[in-house]
C-alpha cells in the first residue's frame, strides 16, 4: 500500500476539508481527491461522506484511522532508524507556552547546538489546547504544558520540573510595599491582567477572584506575557506570571512582588502522543531539557 495515501487520509480526517488538507500537504485539491478515491478502492470501503460543510469520516473511516496512524508511525520509525543509525540527528518540533519559549528553552537549544549540532529543534509557542492538538495531529513531536493536572486522550504527560509564579505590580501601585498581604477582597477590587483562557494559573486566579462575595474584578485577558507585563509595568493593575518572565523587571525595579495569597508552583509537564514512537533526536532533546529546567 502506498503510504502517501494513508498520509493524505489522516490529514483529511484531521482537517475535515479537502482544501485545508491540500494546503497542508502542498498538493492540488484534485490530487487529494485522487488519493482518497484510490485508497477507498484499495480498501473497498467508503472512508468519507462528502458534505457541503466538508469531509466527514464514515464509521469505517473512524475504525481505520487509528490503524493508519499506527502504520505511518511505524514507517517513520523505520525511516528514522535507517537514516539515524550512526547517531541521534534529526528534527524535533516542540510545542511550548510562550513563557517557557522565551525564558527556559533558548538555553536548551543553545546547549544542544554545542553538544549535539545534528539535532534541529523547532519551537512553536502555544497554549495547552494548541499543544495537545499538535501532538494528536502529528505536527509536534513533544510539548511542554504548564498544568497542575492533565487528562487528555491519546496524550501522556510526566512532570519534569516546577515553575514558580508570582503576583507583581508597579512600585507605585497602592498595594505595593505593604507590611500586610492584601486580602482576596482587596485583590478582587483591582484591575487584573491575565493570560488567555486555558492558562491554568490564570484560570485559577480568575476563579478565586470571582468567588469573592459581591466582587466585580476588572479582568483582562491577553495572549501574550509581554502584553500583560507591560500593562502592569505602566501601573494599570496586577498580574500573576511565572517568576522567570518578570525576574529582570523585579531586579531593575520596574515591578515589585506582592505578598499576596500563596499560589503553588506550576508543574512543567512533558507531553507526548501515546502511540507515537520517540525518535533518537527527540530523546536527546528531552535529556538536555531535563538537565536545564529547575528541580
Amino acid at each position: 500500500m502506498d503510504t502517501r495515501l494513508l498520509h493524505t487520509f489522516t490529514t483529511l480526517a484531521r482537517t475535515g476539508s479537502f482544501t485545508a488538507a491540500a494546503a497542508e500537504l502542498h498538493l492540488a485539491q484534485s490530487t487529494v481527491t485522487v488519493h482518497i478515491r484510490a485508497l477507498e478502492r484499495e480498501l473497498d470501503a467508503r472512508l468519507f461522506d462528502r458534505l457541503p460543510t466538508g469531509a466527514l469520516l464514515t464509521e469505517t473511516g473512524r475504525r481505520l484511522l487509528e490503524r493508519a496512524e499506527d502504520v505511518l508511525a511505524a514507517v517513520a520509525r523505520l525511516r528514522a532508524e535507517g537514516e539515524g543509525a550512526a547517531g541521534s540527528g534529526g528534527r524535533v518540533v516542540v510545542g511550548t507556552p510562550e513563557s517557557l519559549c522565551t525564558t527556559r528553552l533558548p538555553g536548551v537549544v543553545a546547549a544542544l547546538r554545542t553538544s549535539h549540532p545534528e539535532v534541529d529543534v523547532q519551537l512553536h509557542a502555544g497554549g495547552t489546547a494548541q499543544c495537545v492538538e499538535g501532538l494528536r495531529s502529528g505536527r509536534l513531536d513533544v510539548a511542554l504544558l504548564l498544568e497542575a493536572e492533565t487528562d487528555f486522550p491519546e496524550v501522556t504527560t510526566e512532570e519534569i520540573a516546577r515553575e514558580p509564579i508570582a503576583f507583581v505590580c508597579a512600585p507605585d501601585h497602592p498595594l505595593a510595599g505593604r507590611a500586610d498581604a492584601p486580602t482576596w477582597a482587596e485583590l478582587a477590587a483591582e484591575s487584573v491582567f491575565l493570560l488567555e483562557q486555558g492558562c491554568s494559573y490564570s484560570d485559577e486566579l480568575e476563579r478565586r477572584l470571582l468567588a469573592v462575595p459581591d466582587a466585580r474584578p476588572r479582568l483582562t485577558r491577553f495572549g501574550s506575557v509581554d502584553a500583560a507585563r507591560s500593562c502592569v509595568t505602566a501601573g494599570l493593575g496586577l498580574t500573576l506570571l511565572p517568576l522567570t518572565t518578570v525576574r529582570d523587571h523585579l531586579r531593575d525595579g520596574r515591578l515589585v512582588r506582592l505578598d499576596g495569597p500563596p499560589f503553588a508552583d506550576v508543574p512543567v509537564r512533558l507531553a507526548r502522543h501515546r502511540r507515537r514512537w520517540t525518535s533518537p533526536a527527540t530523546r536527546t532533546f528531552v535529556q538536555e531539557l531535563v538537565r536545564h529546567l529547575p528541580d
